[in-house]
């Protein structure tokens, strides 16, 4: 896959005049909700609990897909029956460095140790984004209308400059790493070892505007929203 590839469920399609349907963000992180107000989308939050270990031998691709997937599924169940015009967006980042996925460090030494494995060298950023909502009946025999999902898969790579290990330290001291998949945040003081930045920005920072707003618009979600 190249950088800033992108995997499409659905082609997209020219947004939908009228009144938009209500967005559901199913993610507490205060980085999505930010980059889609950047956009001027308006959503409401209702984040998800799902068990987000990777299964035995599962790409990072697979696992960065089916994480946004099965939160946007999480969250529409969680929709009361008469929500039935929401749309639900799950999303999920998560780096890789020699097909290993790197999640949150666990402690200052695993944060440590991850700098240590991503200085002076490139490593893949996969970020993916499910919208799921009603598809509504094509026939009046079908009893209910189906869920139907639509997502798209964004891979950028990021190369880091030689991080010396007294630089590691103090950077853990800012406390900035601690919940940062792979002990880094692209957009605060982590940026200083960015040396090279190849794909999408925003999907590095935890969503991929461009797909998603494709994906919001082919459902009459209007972005530039007053």
């Amino acid at each position: 896959m190249s950088a800033s590839s992108s995997i499409v469920a659905t082609p997209a399609a020219p947004e939908i005049p009228g009144r938009s349907p209500r967005l559901v963000l199913a993610s507490g992180s205060p980085r999505r909700r930010e980059l889609l107000a950047s956009i001027g989308v308006k959503c409401e939050v209702a984040p998800v609990d799902i068990d987000e270990t990777p299964r035995p031998d599962e790409s990072p691709e697979h696992y960065v897909m089916r994480m946004a997937r099965e939160k946007a599924q999480a969250g529409f169940r969680r929709l009361d029956k008469g929500e039935a015009e929401a749309v639900v967006l799950g999303a999920d980042t998560a780096l890789a460095l020699d097909g290993r996925i790197l999640g949150k460090p666990r402690d200052e030494a695993d944060a440590r140790e991850m700098l240590m494995a991503l200085s002076g060298r490139r490593h893949q950023v996969l970020s993916a984004v499910t919208l799921c909502h009603r598809q509504q009946a094509s026939a009046s025999n079908e009893p209910s209308p189906s869920l139907c999902c639509e997502s798209e898969l964004v891979e950028s790579r990021v190369t880091f400059r030689v991080i010396h290990r007294e630089e590691a330290a103090r950077y853990w001291a800012t406390g900035e790493p601690a919940d940062k998949a792979g002990g880094y945040a692209i957009q605060g003081l982590g940026a200083i070892f960015v040396s090279h930045l190849e794909g999408s920005y925003s999907a590095v920072v935890g969503l991929p505007l461009h797909e998603t707003s494709r994906l919001l618009m082919a459902r009459g979600i209007a972005c530039w929203q007053s």
